[in-house]
């Protein structure tokens, strides 16, 4: 991978990190509840879990399978989700919502999993990893390259370690400085902004193809 490549995995990282819906709202919110910064910090982690087998599911799937001849038409399908799906969560009132907060770890990786995937995360990866050259690819053939998998495996640990770093960051400035009052008063739909950037990504791709 480039370090244009990999700017841009973080990029997005970063940028997941910074929803709520991600995970880091969920996180102070435990450490609220429990009252404690280590309960906020143990969540954490196991969110993370969950948005990189997301993402990572459909990342290893893109360099797995890619050929220079189905790059064309994988750029189309996986553009034409996007797109799809991005208007669908512009259109969508319905959210995810859990009853209560005292879950496992395990049930936190689900949840996140879940959330990540309803999201369209590992879709928003789509672009980066289409637009990455074949290696040893020749038109017509598949992709010469023995690692099949790997590069979306990495790509995804990449972007989830910005994604993980950024909501860390975020959920301790929230817990210890802001407190969640700030969010009654300077909120703004994030998941609205999401799925405008899904549609955005998706045309991108299609232009591309």
């Amino acid at each position: 991978m480039t370090l244009g490549t990999l700017a841009t995995l973080a990029a997005l990282g970063a940028f997941h990190g910074l929803n709520p819906a991600m995970g880091w709202l969920f996180a102070v919110a435990r450490g609220l509840q429990e009252r404690s910064q280590a309960a906020l910090l143990r969540a954490l982690p196991p969110i993370a879990a969950g948005h990189l087998a997301s993402v990572a599911i459909v990342a290893a799937l893109v360099t797995a399978t890619r050929s220079v001849t189905a790059s064309t038409a994988l750029a189309v399908v996986g553009g034409l989700l996007l797109v799809g799906f991005g208007l669908w969560r512009l259109l969508s009132e319905r959210h995810f919502r859990w009853a209560g907060m005292r879950l496992s770890a395990a049930q936190l990786a689900g949840w996140s999993f879940l959330m990540s995937s309803a999201h369209g995360a590992g879709l928003m990866l789509l672009p980066v990893l289409v637009a990455e050259p074949v290696p040893g690819g020749h038109s017509g053939h598949l992709a010469a390259a023995p690692v099949g998998a790997l590069p979306g495996l990495a790509a995804a640990g990449v972007h989830t370690v910005a994604m993980l770093g950024t909501a860390l960051v975020v959920a301790m400035l929230v817990y210890q400085v802001l407190g969640v009052g700030v969010l009654r008063r300077a909120w703004f739909n994030v998941d609205r902004l999401w799925a405008g950037v899904l549609v955005a990504a998706g045309l991108v791709t299609l232009l591309r193809a």
